[in-house]
């Protein structure tokens, strides 16, 4: 916010601490374009920027993370996100970036892109992921399907359709390989 603040044709219009808040500072501050990151409290930036395509579709966001993870940035751009970066952009990158996509351009790190390109997507289906990321927190079977509201058969289901597409050989390898990836 300092650096971009210097610059003569961007102005700061607001900050915020978490992931809820950016719907609500983007209606009330006018701003036309949100710096996200990947991890913000209370709601993550790929969900903010979702939310903010959803109830405000003129307001583009730019994902700015250290986060540089192909997964990421496929998932960003699904949300409706115009752009994704890494923090450690130059300053003049930054700014420009946040020109682009102000302007109504995409906004892509060329190395994550490349990245991701050769990566290929995420081949894990929604409830893959959500039993991935309970699991990754330990517990048993039973303990994942009363979380995520399934049987213990379908949660051994999806768990062992994750370990296979990511080439695991346990949950636990499959959800660090997955968040790797940046699928989760």
């Amino acid at each position: 916010a300092s650096l971009l603040g210097l610059e003569p044709d961007i102005a700061v219009v607001a900050e915020v601490g978490s992931g809820t808040e950016v719907v609500a500072a983007a209606r009330e501050s006018g701003a036309q374009v949100c710096l996200l990151d990947i991890e913000m409290p209370g709601m993550d930036g790929i969900a903010a920027a979702e939310a903010l395509r959803r109830e405000l579709p003129a307001v583009r966001s730019l994902i700015v993370t250290t986060f540089g993870r192909p997964g990421y940035l496929r998932r960003a751009l699904d949300a409706g996100a115009s752009g994704f970066v890494v923090k450690d952009t130059p300053a003049r990158e930054l700014a420009e970036a946040v020109r682009r996509v102000a302007a109504g351009l995409r906004v892509v790190d060329p190395d994550l892109a490349a990245q991701a390109l050769l990566d290929g997507a995420s081949t894990l289906t929604e409830r893959e992921r959500e039993v991935l990321r309970v699991a990754a927190g330990g517990g048993t079977v039973a303990s994942i399907a009363r979380e995520v509201h399934l049987s213990e058969g379908t949660v051994r289901n999806h768990l062992s359709a994750a370990i296979g597409k990511t080439g695991a050989e346990t949950r636990a390898e499959a959800a660090r390989i997955a968040r790797e990836r940046g699928w989760l």
